[in-house]
């Protein structure tokens, strides 16, 4: 007898009907709910035949996509009965804080699961009103906060709070209290920083912990955490043995924090690096030029003739130019190597260990790339280049007057060539280094 036929046999229905906890039979592969009984429906403000549309991830606000789920669905497979805290969505708009307990079973060959959501949320307020003394101060933390941690310094165990273990994607009788179950997460290029910080503070150095940091959640992604901690006892010789601190999770304010500082260092037209962050990072290269006594290749670009495409075929048609072109040379360039929007239709390339020889081949083969890319264009476009070289030994100023008078002198041999500035001897006239 199949599943189906089985949850319409009458008594069935009535008994489940019955019962004062929501009841969900779930497909384990798609997370959709293929039956429930009427409290669960009900208790989400929806109708019967609604809440077949939905699956897990668009009811349960703490589960995050299909990885997390699939993770999870191991876990229920794994056990007899698997414990998970979060909350319902509620059609109305507000949450249904729920305590879920499910069981997992096979039918004609098919496997399925069968949760029984039961409303806590008047538990939950009642614990909260009923906490005193210390556990009135967790449970004040816990609300304020994305979770909290309490360790115990000498013996490495970590409580961490239902709401961390929630916002990590775990159920509330997972994640193993050591003090690894949250080192071993922290993002490996966070990790060095943070732990000094810890240690400074265990110490004396510093007088709280604290840090922002990238933390891995039960689907292997990162999210951004702003943590804060302090010692709240020591043993008689003054040596710590117990600090307690909390969680909140910024990664929505880290995000608009990158987007904010993206949008001051490149340029919106060409997603290049706009002149403010070029001029920062020529400075890098140049002082990594002076330490290690390397070569910098650095190159002006124009395109020439900028201005009629403009008047000609209008300014929408010179910002998709100017999109096109800054494709073209990034495809062409190496990772290593920069090249920047320096203001209108100019443009900045700088390719670090790079001779003045190579610098020039490497201009000529971006030029003849253009030339060959926009053949075919209603407005088809060249460019000239400018370049030099710097051992880092000088101001950006200085090496890129070379480059500039380079460039301006390729515009008036003709346009749609290379030209270069040898530091040593700027005057010397310009006798190609390569044969193009």
């Amino acid at each position: 007898m199949s599943v189906e036929n089985a949850i319409a046999l009458p008594q069935l229905e009535t008994l489940f009907n019955h019962l004062a906890d929501a009841v969900y039979l779930i497909d384990p592969k798609t997370s959709n709910i293929v039956w429930a009984n009427t409290q669960a429906w009900k208790s989400l403000g929806l109708s019967k035949e609604d809440i077949l549309n939905h699956s897990v991830l668009s009811l349960q606000k703490d589960v995050h996509g299909a990885p997390h789920w699939e993770v999870i669905a191991d876990e229920i497979f794994k056990s007899d009965s698997y414990r998970f805290l979060g909350r319902h969505q509620h059609n109305d708009g507000h949450e249904v804080e729920v305590e879920v307990n499910t069981t997992h079973f096979t039918c004609d060959g098919k496997p399925y699961f069968l949760s029984v959501a039961r409303d806590i949320t008047n538990r939950v307020l009642q614990e909260k009103t009923a906490a005193n003394g210390t556990s009135k101060e967790i449970f004040a933390l816990n609300e304020a906060s994305d979770g909290i941690w309490d360790w115990h310094i000498q013996t490495g165990t970590v409580k961490f709070s239902p709401q961390m273990k929630r916002l990590l994607g775990y159920g509330p009788d997972e994640m193993e209290e050591v003090l690894e179950t949250w080192k071993d997460n922290v993002h490996p290029d966070d990790a060095p920083l943070v732990l000094s910080n810890l240690q400074e503070h265990l110490q004396g150095l510093r007088p709280r912990y604290e840090a922002v940091y990238r933390l891995k959640n039960r689907n292997g992604h990162y999210i951004w955490v702003q943590d804060r901690g302090r010692i709240c006892e020591y043993d008689d010789n003054g040596n710590p043995t117990r600090a307690i601190g909390m969680l909140h999770d910024i990664t929505d304010q880290k995000h608009v924090e990158m987007n904010l500082q993206k949008l001051a260092s490149y340029d919106l037209l060409t997603n290049l690096p706009n002149r403010r962050e070029g001029v920062k990072q020529l400075q890098m290269q140049m002082d990594l030029a002076r330490r290690l006594d390397l070569p910098l290749g650095i190159a002006y670009i124009d395109i020439d003739h900028f201005k009629r495409i403009n008047d000609v075929f209008g300014h929408q048609t010179g910002d998709d130019t100017l999109k096109k072109m800054a494709n073209t040379l990034q495809l062409k360039l190496r990772s290593s190597d920069t090249v920047c929007r320096w203001g209108g239709e100019e443009f900045l390339l700088f390719a670090n260990s790079t001779t003045l020889e190579d610098m020039v081949a490497l201009a000529e083969k971006l030029r003849r790339e253009i030339e060959t890319v926009f053949a075919d264009d209603q407005c088809a476009i060249t460019i000239s280049l400018g370049v030099t070289t710097s051992d880092g030994n000088e101001e950006i100023a200085d090496a890129l007057v070379r480059a500039d008078t380079a460039m301006y002198r390729a515009k008036h041999n003709g346009r749609n060539r290379v030209e270069f500035n040898n530091r040593e001897n700027p005057s010397a006239p310009m006798v190609p280094l390569i044969r193009f």
